[in-house]
């Protein structure tokens, strides 16, 4: 961190943040036809977003820009990793951190780290099956393919909002904010999956005005102000490896954590390493309990 970065994320303090994310949650979506085809232009433009791999190339079909912003892309665009140890990458992106949960503490920058308990809503029991885990945090930068998919196959045990400021997930922030990634608003998911207890934490962020999953649509607009928590084993909700299983409106971080044991992640991932969904995360160690992960 330098004395730069420090005044440059200072403002974020000051900022109000949920207002700012409404406001942009209305933006994204009006379909007054000149206003969402500028946007359209002028964020491919900046961005340098490649619509050859769009389902749909044509920038100006899509009727909002929230829609252009979550685009499907091709069908071949991006493999899925298919071998049966494979965990394949849940997003476009790059590493912000990835390695080992150390005494219930998660890396965020130098400097900064978390805890996983804090992570996880303030849960001890939620915490429990991830100590001395893997961790990987993968930042999704404005131009990518915001649709987030299934790293390994799972069934859906449990969905859990937490309310939070909505700091930038950025680099520069990341290395200045405190727990940045346990202070911000967030949706977890945990899976049980031939390798036990798979969590996808989606993490928002300032102008992330919506975060979706596919089998209850928007959690959040409305912003909360208390933890929420859905239970899902008394229904079978399964989603196979590759399989989408939620969305950025706007873009922000992904926080993939595995038990101890259960996961190895590849040797050529760093931090800043760009990924792409589909492609070879790490491989994982089956559960020693069969039939499809820990209850």
């Amino acid at each position: 961190m330098t004395i730069s970065d420090y005044f440059k994320t200072l403002p974020q303090y000051m900022l109000p943040q949920h207002m700012l994310s409404r406001l942009m949650y209305a933006l994204t979506r009006c379909r007054l036809r000149a206003w969402k085809e500028w946007q359209i232009r002028w964020f491919i433009r900046r961005y340098g977003v490649d619509m050859d791999i769009a389902a749909q190339p044509d920038p100006l079909a899509y009727e909002t820009f929230n829609s252009f912003f979550t685009r499907a892309l091709k069908a071949n665009a991006r493999p899925v990793v298919n071998g049966a140890d494979d965990i394949a990458c849940p997003v476009d992106g790059a590493v912000s951190q990835l390695g080992a949960i150390e005494e219930g503490r998660i890396f965020q920058a130098k400097g900064h780290t978390f805890t996983l308990e804090d992570l996880l809503g303030g849960s001890a029991e939620r915490a429990v099956p991830f100590h001395n885990g893997q961790f990987a945090t993968l930042y999704l930068a404005p131009k990518d393919y915001h649709r987030i998919h299934m790293p390994l196959s799972g069934r859906l045990r449990e969905m859990v909002y937490v309310p939070g400021r909505l700091f930038s997930v950025n680099t520069r922030t990341a290395s200045v904010v405190p727990g940045l990634f346990a202070c911000n608003e967030r949706v977890i998911a945990i899976f049980d999956t031939d390798a036990g207890p798979m969590a996808l934490v989606l993490v928002g962020a300032l102008f992330v005005a919506s975060i979706e999953t596919i089998w209850s649509g928007a959690v959040t607009p409305p912003f909360g102000k208390t933890i929420q928590q859905w239970n899902y084993q008394d229904k079978d909700i399964r989603l196979e490896r590759g399989a989408e299983m939620g969305r950025f409106n706007m873009g922000s971080t992904v926080i993939v954590l595995f038990g101890a044991g259960r996961a190895a992640w590849h040797d050529g991932l760093r931090a800043d390493t760009t990924v792409k969904m589909g492609k070879l995360l790490g491989k994982t160690k089956p559960s020693p309990l069969s039939g499809g992960g820990e209850q």
